[in-house]
């Protein structure tokens, strides 16, 4: 593999580009007119104009890129996440031209793209699933009768789904009905798909997910796990490894159920299997994502592994670099996203140019962005600027690096979710580890919560600004004296 095209942007295509250049990989970036400054752009071998600002007439644009790709003679793609990264037709496409998908097989990504399919999949190889059924659902007068057997309260979710879309929360029998229409109108709208189905709702639910590694040859790891409960709309926002409330026999209980979540759909490359945890500590298989995920960075952290690297080894037929006895965790790591929100108006994005973009430093901080100090944040693609990964011996260490770190990252001309994230680290209840998927609705039901806490950052940070004045003005008056001093001795011995 001599040659691969990143098809992707923002930072994910920026990391993938570091390990192909340390691997003596030649790149290729496409870029959209929204990217056409962007950093992955200047930072590849090669770069390639793919289309207009929308993704859907750039990064989305499969015929094309693969028409790139035979022009330049690519060898193989990196996807990242998101875009065409879990796209079992472009992988298929690919294919036919002979051009390796650096990630699974079309058939593995069907399988696993699938709620329902990838519930049947795994149910024989028994991997514990939530109480429910696993086939599709469209008639409202049995699926009440199903939803009565199961108990409420119950869930009700698209097939096709993710991001908390075409799902809903049903009490009792009475809002059953309207609550199903919503979800397959849903569902229908944003997955082309109505298909529903029917689960136990888990209380007070926990999000573990466990890194999954396959090669070609049979071999399957798990490289441990990471917390990510802490979530907005369903989509997460702070994520670290390992979790705070896993013991290593439940971590080899469910890294051993993620391993046979891969051989139930002969899985190769990087995935991940994620599971929820009640509140006594049993898991349930949720669903698997077959790409590389926005949080790999705090599993690299602990493991010490370009986890990009495998891939592309993986791609190339290699062996996995180390199988299960070999892995190791060493110390904890945190990842705080910074989106471009404003989280006091309930996390809309908030569209701007940085007027001034710094970025903290030091041995064990870890800043995997997109953006340069004067660029705008497009409006077309998810407002993420960066991810702020910090590392510490144990995980009271990694939270105070990561609050110092957010206290250095400098950001103005928009909201982010900066603030938000030192309210999750700062909070007792994240602290002591206490605290499930439901972090923002018990804790950050009053946004005023943030707004006090934002006004205290705002003072000490003022404070400091004139601390830091005063000190200017002093050092001012003292190379002032001293070159008056230096005049002065010059005239005299002239």
């Amino acid at each position: 593999m001599k040659k691969v095209l990143v098809a992707n942007r923002g930072e994910i295509a920026r990391r993938v580009l570091r390990t192909l250049n340390q691997m003596d990989i030649r790149s290729v970036a496409i870029y959209s007119d929204a990217d056409a400054n962007a950093p992955h752009v200047l930072e590849a071998d090669e770069a390639v104009y793919v289309g207009q600002s929308p993704s859907s007439e750039s990064y989305l644009q499969q015929d094309k890129i693969i028409q790139i790709c035979k022009d330049l003679g690519v060898d193989g793609v990196h996807p990242g996440y998101g875009f065409l990264s879990e796209n079992a037709g472009f992988a298929r496409k690919l294919k036919a031209e002979g051009i390796k998908l650096i990630g699974p097989s079309p058939e593995s990504m069907e399988i696993m793209g699938d709620k329902l399919s990838a519930k049947q999949a795994v149910k024989s190889y028994n991997v514990p699933l939530v109480p429910g059924v696993d086939e599709a659902i469209s008639d409202v007068t049995a699926a009440k009768v199903i939803a009565a057997e199961v108990g409420y309260p119950i869930l009700i979710k698209a097939s096709a789904g993710g991001g908390g879309k075409g799902m809903r929360l049903v009490q009792n029998d009475a809002e059953f009905e309207e609550q199903m229409t919503l979800a397959q109108n849903e569902a229908r709208s944003s997955f082309g798909d109505d298909a529903v189905f029917i689960e136990k709702f888990v209380d007070q639910p926990r999000h573990i997910e466990i890194q999954v590694f396959a090669d070609q040859l049979g071999n399957v790891v798990y490289l441990f796990e990471r917390e990510c409960s802490v979530q907005r709309r369903h989509q997460k926002v702070v994520e670290e490894a390992p979790s705070a409330v896993l013991t290593p026999a439940l971590r080899q209980q469910m890294g051993e159920a993620a391993v046979a979540v891969c051989k139930a759909c002969n899985y190769e490359g990087a995935g991940t299997v994620e599971f929820l945890i009640d509140a006594g500590l049993n898991f349930y298989f949720l669903e698997m994502n077959t790409r590389l995920q926005v949080e790999h960075p705090v599993t690299e952290e602990i493991t010490g592994l370009d986890l990009v690297e495998w891939q592309i080894r993986v791609a190339r037929g290699e062996r996995l670099p180390k199988l299960q006895d070999e892995l190791h965790i060493n110390g904890h790591a945190i990842e705080v996203r910074v989106y471009a929100e404003d989280t006091l108006g309930g996390f809309t994005p908030d569209i701007g140019t940085l007027d001034r973009y710094r970025i903290p430093s030091g041995r064990y901080i870890r800043v995997d962005d997109a953006f340069k100090e004067g660029m705008e944040i497009p409006i077309y693609y998810d407002p993420m600027i960066a991810k702020l990964v910090v590392w510490g011996k144990t995980r009271e260490e990694a939270i105070e690096r990561c609050i110092a770190a957010i206290d250095n990252y400098q950001i103005s001309g928009v909201k982010t979710t900066l603030d938000f994230g030192k309210f999750v680290l700062k909070h007792p209840a994240f602290r002591s580890g206490n605290f499930d998927t439901n972090f923002v609705k018990t804790h950050f039901s009053d946004p005023a919560l943030l707004k006090d806490a934002m006004q205290e950052e705002e003072r000490a940070l003022i404070s400091a600004l004139d601390t830091i004045w005063q000190d200017v003005q002093e050092q001012k008056k003292i190379a002032f004296a001293s070159r008056n001093i230096s005049s002065s001795w010059k005239n005299q011995i002239r």
